[in-house]
């Protein structure tokens, strides 16, 4: 049948029309790494006064990812912007529920393969039908596999503007489909939660009992639990309970709580709110009490940072300031107590920040970690030995510098303060004194900037006696008046650094081998011929040259021995037939817990830490200790933690602390933990023990 040429005129305009429009429901695809991003509509149409519904398409390459709304252990979110015409708005995005995105040890919550971000457009009344109706988008990924590349477009839609029922945009159908069929359905359960004992605990009443037994629990706020230990969904009974560990870095229990359950049998999604409180935690109760608050720990930690003088660890960089002060007696001393304060709060500061930066990128580290590397260790033990040399007279830096005046003479005294500060806070870093473990868990758990506070009022706690000492004039009256006995108080000062010297070398002993060891005893030797060869003088220009070049290449070889030492690793003692305790670990005190006539002591410690080495030769190797674990059946689990341990750091977290020692008695049939003092005497533990 031959159709009329004016009819067959009008189906063709009315076919591409339909065409154009179907065109117009999209933006075109955006190409970014690794991933593409679309806007597209719902309908091909836009309806004055009808909301219409239009979405980010992403399109991850196979085997990467995108974000939910909170992301897990990393991970961001993706971000819309719109930019709408005059009385249009749109919605926040309408999540659909995610996966699990397993990241080595980490997990995060997001979309692999083709999916949508729905978002509602409220339009106006008063379109102009002449005109279509465009929106503008700007949006903002991160894609990730086993990298992470950020992601951004401009995206456009433009769609005719018709007072007609828009017709449904088959193109972009299914992806709506998904999106609806991933949508959280909102529900008024009554749910309560708890943060008691370490665990956030939730408790629904649903109206009926679901036969599911596979259901996932993802928490609408971050750093709320920790994702990578996988938490327990149960049902019975018109209720379901759920168990996760709380994260490490939980700054302060939520008024409320948003999270979306999913029964992954029916594939279903239900929105919930739960109020805090009127639950009892169903963790395992091995945990502490929630964190203190935060001027609480500021407390804590200025204490803990004026006790921490009174460590052995700082006795040797005292010891050069105490000297400072009485080789300048009868001077003003305030600068010098200013610069020291500076060096020590400053360099406090700079380790909290890399610590906190650390730990929020996910590595599992606490205080005194810096000690946890050969390197770092090295370094230390060639500075405290040069600095031993120079108090004994073998070379002395800054002599050129004496005849030109007095103002870079105090110039050089006062940057010789803040380098006094900085070694202090270097040096006193594996020290533990009493009340500060309890700050540094608290600070960790909390937002940065909090946590940062922390740490600076511990640098501060740590430099308040030498700066009252400072600002004291009556103090600086009794100072004795320098003289010729100074050389011999300088040079017997040398001698706290050497015996420093000794304990750091028998560190590096413990984390490397003998092979370690000697290299590094070399390069002491080498860093000596090195200083004193700095400290002679030249007659000739080409002496000069000489000497700077073997100084030089002394230096490079030192460092050299310390980079040899550092790829060894610690030789294992097979003769454990001496030894009493038993090495730490999960799955161990697990099993010690499960016999019900077993009771435990855990000992947390590393070789660098000095209360922990002399709480154990003070207190827990004792005969009286021995005996009593005997006698009362306590077996002792030792955890050392000279070098990065993720299984002891996380069992630290458990309790709110951030560094070593950590003693925990853990009472027969399952009773619940107590946390022991830092400081140690051997009756304080039998007594424990005896109440175990």
């Amino acid at each position: 049948m031959r159709l009329d040429p004016g009819i067959r005129t009008l189906l063709t305009g009315l076919i591409l029309l339909f065409a154009v429009a179907a065109d117009a429901a999209s933006s075109g695809v955006v190409q970014r790494d690794h991933i593409e991003a679309e806007l597209v509509a719902r309908t091909v149409s836009a309806q004055p006064g009808t909301p219409l519904e239009v979405g980010l398409r992403l399109l991850p390459d196979p085997g990467w990812h995108t974000y939910w709304k909170n992301p897990g252990d990393s991970g961001l979110p993706t971000e819309i912007a719109w930019t709408l015409p005059s009385g249009a708005s749109a919605s926040e995005i309408a999540w659909p529920y995610p996966g699990a995105m397993p990241m080595a040890h980490l997990i995060n919550y997001g979309y692999d393969g083709e999916h949508l971000l729905p978002v509602t457009i409220n339009i106006p009344e008063n379109l102009n039908p002449d005109q279509p109706f465009v929106i503008r988008a700007e949006a903002e990924w991160l894609v990730c596999e086993e990298i992470c590349i950020p992601g951004d477009a401009t995206l456009e839609l433009s769609l005719p503007v018709s007072n007609q029922t828009p017709a449904i945009n088959r193109q972009a159908e299914a992806l709506f489909d998904w999106a609806d069929g991933r949508q959280p359905e909102p529900v008024a359960w009554p749910a309560t939660f708890s943060v008691d004992g370490g665990q956030l605990s939730v408790q629904i009443e649903t109206e009926s009992t679901s036969r599911s037994d596979q259901w996932a629990f993802f928490s609408g706020l971050e750093n709320l639990v920790d994702h990578s230990r996988p938490g327990t969904v149960t049902a019975h009974d018109n209720r379901i309970l759920v168990s996760q560990a709380l994260s490490p870095f939980m700054a302060s229990t939520p008024d409320s709580l948003n999270f979306v359950l999913v029964d992954e049998q029916a594939g279903r999604g239900y929105a919930l709110t739960a109020s805090a409180g009127g639950l009892v935690s169903t963790g395992d109760g091995s945990s502490p009490p929630a964190p203190i608050g935060w001027l609480s720990a500021i407390l804590f930690a200025l204490l803990g940072g004026v006790l921490l003088n009174l460590m052995p660890c700082v006795f040797p960089v005292l010891s050069i300031k105490a000297m400072s002060l009485v080789g300048s007696a009868g001077q003003d001393q305030r600068g010098h107590g200013l610069a020291y304060t500076a060096g020590v709060v400053l360099s406090f500061a700079a380790l909290a920040a890399v610590l906190l930066s650390l730990r929020a990128a996910g590595q599992a580290i606490g205080w005194g970690f810096q000690l946890q590397s050969p390197w770092i260790i090295g370094i230390l033990i060639y500075v405290l030995f040069a600095l031993g040399l120079s108090l004994s007279g073998l070379f002395q830096v800054g002599t050129s510098m004496m005849g030109m005046g007095q103002s870079l003479t105090e110039k050089r005294g006062l940057s010789g303060s803040f380098f006094t500060g900085v070694l202090a806070t270097v040096v006193a870093s594996p020290c533990t004194a009493p009340a500060m473990g309890t700050a540094l868990g608290a600070a960790v758990l909390m937002p940065w900037p909090l946590g940062l506070s922390i740490f600076v009022a511990l640098g501060f706690g740590l430099a308040l006696p030498m700066l009252l000492l400072s600002f004291s004039p009556a103090l600086a009256r009794r100072l004795p008046r320098p003289g010729p006995w100074m050389e011999t108080f300088k040079q017997a000062m040398a001698f706290p650094l050497y015996l420093a010297t000794v304990w750091l070398l028998w560190v590096l002993a413990r984390q490397t081998d003998a092979n370690g060891l000697a290299a590094v005893l070399l390069g002491m030797v080498v860093l000596a011929f090195g200083l004193w060869l700095m400290g002679r003088r030249d007659h000739s220009p080409s002496l000069a040259v000489a000497r700077h070049t073997a100084v030089a290449l002394s230096l490079v070889l030192a460092v050299a021995a310390v980079g040899a030492a550092a790829r060894l690793q610690p030789q294992v003692n097979e003769d454990d037939g001496e030894r009493w305790w038993e090495p730490f670990s999960t799955e161990r005190l697990a099993e010690l817990r499960a016999d019900p006539d077993q009771a435990v002591l855990v000992n947390m410690t590393a070789d660098w830490c000095v209360t922990c080495l002399v709480n154990e030769g003070v207190a827990l190797n004792t005969e009286a200790v021995r005996s009593a674990m005997t006698d009362h059946n306590v077996a002792y689990l030792k955890g050392d933690w000279t070098r990065r341990n993720t299984a002891i750091t996380d069992y630290l977290a458990e309790f709110d602390r951030n560094g070593v020692p950590l003693y925990v008695v853990y009472p027969r049939n399952g009773g619940e933990p107590r946390v022991l003092p830092q400081i140690l005497t051997p009756g304080l533990v039998v007594q424990a023990l005896e109440r175990l």
